[in-house]
């Protein structure tokens, strides 16, 4: 069944999707569910977001808002109230069948729903909610939804909306309570962490009380976003935020956002171009922490509130702490090995399954996956360094590195160690 759409549809939809695009949280839906006969659709255990999944394909879903009128005004958003922007919504029959339409063309993968708050956050999340309804029950649509929580939500339109999605997140945006006062003054920084509070609440009550739900039932978790470069909330700030919610309220992922600079408000910083650099190693940081076993404090040098810029942060830790190097291949535990750099977690795996079958080599190293460019400075095999490595030049990388922060990268630093 496909239905026509009127040409005020896509136009909507060219300036909604275009609202979207600035909330980064597109999580991966950690759901893996085969349509069921009479249905449309499947999710993939990989996910649905603008990027690739672990086996190399490119997954894409439908990213729009419901409306981007806003009550809000929120110095960073270009929905703001204040601002001067076409405004339009959609009515949940013509989105859903926009989604569906997009699905049985093979365009999309699923739906990525957010919006701003047309008169009140459950009116909205009416609108939304019934959009997703209407998807699984009119067209049988079994594929992934995200919806995003709006601040302000009741506990029945939380509930409703992890009934219907795939996912569900509301996003923090900013990282202390006074930097979204400051910024986004309708919205109360202790209200939101509470909503993710609820949100898990919600689910695992759900979930135990009716096994239909666990078709849906918000199985992916929960995501969030933070806006970096907006406010002068540190690193360290902004990643033991995050440490936090990893650790106690349990959500699958935190977005780092750097701040774009689409309005003009005296309460946001006068900045030529987003932080991305910033944006990248927050990244890698929060990977260190997640997968690594890294604390937040082990990241920061003494009296250092901000990663390093130039180089990323396991490299910063490794040369701060030599004393812990070499790492011996063949003997250190798994937890030891993920500290070197040039090494992650697969490849950190490999090494230790690869051990217990025999003899390994440098060459081995390589095959498995580790990074030797990076490795090689920080490792030994049975008591041997990596050829062409000067085990002397180990003791001299501390004052080296402090003396090349003016070169471009890590492979700079090495040539220089070398050199």
């Amino acid at each position: 069944m496909l239905i026509k759409s009127s040409s005020d549809s896509f136009q909507k939809l060219l300036i909604l999707t275009q609202g979207a695009r600035y909330d980064v949280s597109c999580a991966t839906s950690g759901v893996d569910r085969k349509a069921l006969r009479g249905k449309l659709g499947n999710a993939h255990l990989p996910g649905l977001c603008h990027s690739w999944s672990s086996d190399g394909r490119c997954i894409s879903l439908l990213k729009t808002l419901m409306t981007n009128e806003c009550v809000n005004n929120c110095a960073y958003c270009i929905n703001r109230c204040k601002n001067d922007v076409q405004r339009t919504a959609f009515v949940p029959d013509e989105l859903a069948r926009l989604t569906y339409e997009f699905y049985r063309r093979n365009f999309i993968e699923g739906l990525f729903l957010s919006s701003g708050i047309e008169w009140d956050a459950d009116r909205t999340m009416e609108k939304m909610v019934n959009t997703a309804k209407i998807l699984r029950e009119r067209y049988g649509f079994y594929g992934y939804i995200h919806m995003k929580i709006l601040p302000g939500a009741s506990d029945n339109a939380v509930e409703e909306a992890i009934k219907i999605a795939d996912r569900v997140s509301i996003n923090l945006e900013l990282p202390t309570q006074e930097s979204l006062k400051k910024l986004a003054p309708q919205k109360d920084f202790s209200q939101m962490l509470l909503t993710i509070c609820r949100i898990n609440k919600i689910r695992e009550d759900l979930l135990s009380w009716s096994s239909s739900l666990r078709i849906f039932g918000a199985k992916g978790g929960q995501s969030t976003q933070i806006i970096i470069g907006a406010t002068p909330d540190t690193d360290r700030q902004i990643l033991t935020l995050s440490d936090y919610l990893y650790s106690k309220l349990k959500l699958k992922r935190v977005y780092y956002s750097a701040y774009i600079p689409i309005n003009h408000d005296e309460s946001l910083p006068p900045i030529a171009k987003p932080p991305l650099v910033r944006e990248h190693r927050l990244y890698q940081a929060d990977w260190l922490i997640r997968f690594y076993g890294f604390r937040v404090e082990e990241l920061f040098e003494e009296g250092k509130q901000n990663l390093s810029e130039r180089f990323d942060p396991k490299l910063v830790w490794a040369l701060r702490n030599l004393d812990f190097f070499p790492v011996e291949i063949t003997k250190a535990s798994l937890s030891e090995i993920l500290r070197v750099p040039g090494i992650g977690p697969i490849s950190a795996r490999r090494i230790i399954k690869a051990r217990r079958n025999g003899y390994i080599s440098f060459e081995d190293l390589e095959k498995l996956g580790v990074v030797m460019k990076r490795a090689k400075y920080f490792i030994t095999i049975r008591g041997k360094v990596y050829q062409g490595v000067d085990s002397n030049n180990l003791s001299n990388l501390e004052s080296i590195f402090s003396g090349v922060r003016s070169l471009g990268d890590e492979r700079d630093l090495f040539e220089y160690a070398l050199g």
